[in-house]
């Protein structure tokens, strides 16, 4: 809390609905999400709100007593944004914004808003503004409220289009430079790529914030920027890496999140290429998070996207340092074992067995495990590299006393 005030951040508002699609867990699970992308963000969570609503009401996305209940709060306790956990329509930010009079968000332009802040070099700042300007133009409509024709007058005298018409050609202009400016940096980086040689990829990959850069900093005796913060990462970072004799490039990619807006996945098509002209990919999954299946499952609907779910991959389950299964008392009777109850040893026993060696459990910070993990990707590096070049196996004893 002491940070908190120190950083002086943002009162924000949350708001979910409950459906057929989300139930009273999952909407909890997803505004914890949503809460610390908010403090991502720079802003600080002062009150949820949550409506079982089938479905979303056109004009407001909430219900009128709902939302006059969010209003009164939002009233009373001078909140600066009022953020959605589902997309709204540009009618339903309209309308919502002209009742509670402040900043209205949705998860996807909050992302947006972090992955602007987060943005450090050139490319990762034009693939995020292409992203907010196709995201903007459809919302036009709700940022101005000059729609009446243009005054006539001295140099005032045009075609009659409206103000509105000249702001989404100026946004779709900007948008057609990003794309051209884009396109020519992506045939740089195809260059670069190409020019790397015949040393065998392996990406990272994973859901934000489960350790990718810190597993990265560890192996390649790098220094990525790490934090307990969401997309610390947006720069695909690329290292040479030596384990043993064998030297093959890692490299660290943008997390992945639930509801990842779909003009990010489009904007960051070159980044993703890392993961795409992948031979290998280490998909990290926080083993500690309560929720790392569906996390797992959120990584495997995007690999799917891209084209890269049939890859070769190892499951390296992070952060078993913190990992804390929850106990039922001996004299407990009523509380039925779930998931939650399960330690590392019975996780191992369920699904994990069908992945069998293609599982490792480590954790970066504390370099548990890590010795495995190095061996692990020794192997499948080298195998792959002996696939390529069969001339040159004899330069790779089948076992090494060090990693």
């Amino acid at each position: 809390m002491l940070e908190k005030k120190a950083i002086d951040y943002e009162k924000a508002v949350l708001i979910g609905v409950i459906n057929k699609d989300q139930n009273d867990t999952k909407v909890k699970e997803y505004l914890d999400e949503l809460e610390f992308l908010t403090y991502t963000a720079g802003g600080e969570v002062t009150q949820r709100f949550t409506q079982r609503i089938e479905v979303p009401n056109p004009k407001t996305y909430i219900g009128s007593g709902k939302m006059e209940e969010v209003q009164r709060y939002v009233k009373e306790n001078e909140i600066g944004s009022v953020i959605f956990d589902d997309e709204l329509s540009p009618a339903q930010q309209n309308n919502i914004e002209k009742i509670l009079k402040c900043k209205i968000l949705d998860r996807t332009s909050l992302i947006l808003d972090i992955f602007a802040q987060r943005a450090k070099t050139s490319y990762a700042r034009t693939q995020v503004e292409l992203a907010q300007y196709e995201y903007l133009l459809p919302r036009l409509t709700g940022l101005w409220t000059h729609l009446e024709r243009q005054r006539g007058g001295i140099g005032m005298r045009g075609p009659g289009e409206t103000e509105i018409e000249t702001d989404r050609r100026i946004v779709r202009d900007r948008i057609a430079l990003l794309k051209k400016k884009l396109t020519k940096i992506d045939r740089q980086m195809e260059t670069q790529r190409g020019n790397r040689g015949a040393l065998v990829r392996v990406a990272l990959v994973g859901y934000t914030n489960v350790g990718k850069s810190t597993l990265m900093n560890v192996i390649s005796k790098s220094d990525v920027f790490a934090e307990n913060k969401l997309f610390a990462t947006l720069d695909t970072t690329v290292r040479k890496v030596v384990i043993g004799n064998l030297p093959f490039l890692l490299s660290d990619t943008v997390g992945f999140i639930r509801k990842l807006p779909t003009q990010l996945v489009e904007s960051f098509k070159s980044t993703l290429d890392e993961v795409r002209e992948a031979d290998l990919l280490l998909h990290v999954v926080d083993i500690s998070h309560p929720n790392f299946e569906e996390h797992i499952a959120s990584v495997n609907k995007i690999l799917d996207e891209i084209k890269s779910a049939d890859k070769k991959t190892i499951m390296v389950f992070n952060k078993i340092d913190q990992y804390e299964a929850e106990v039922i008392e001996d004299d407990d009777l009523v509380t039925e074992k779930t998931k939650a109850h399960f330690t590392i040893e019975e996780w191992k026993k369920t699904w994990f067995s069908k992945i069998g060696d293609r599982a490792l459990f480590i954790s970066a910070l504390n370099k548990e495990n890590l010795d495995e993990f190095r061996k692990r990707v020794y192997d499948e590096v080298r195998d792959i590299h002996v696939t390529r070049f069969p001339y040159n196996n004899f330069l790779y004893p089948e076992h090494l006393d060090q990693y």
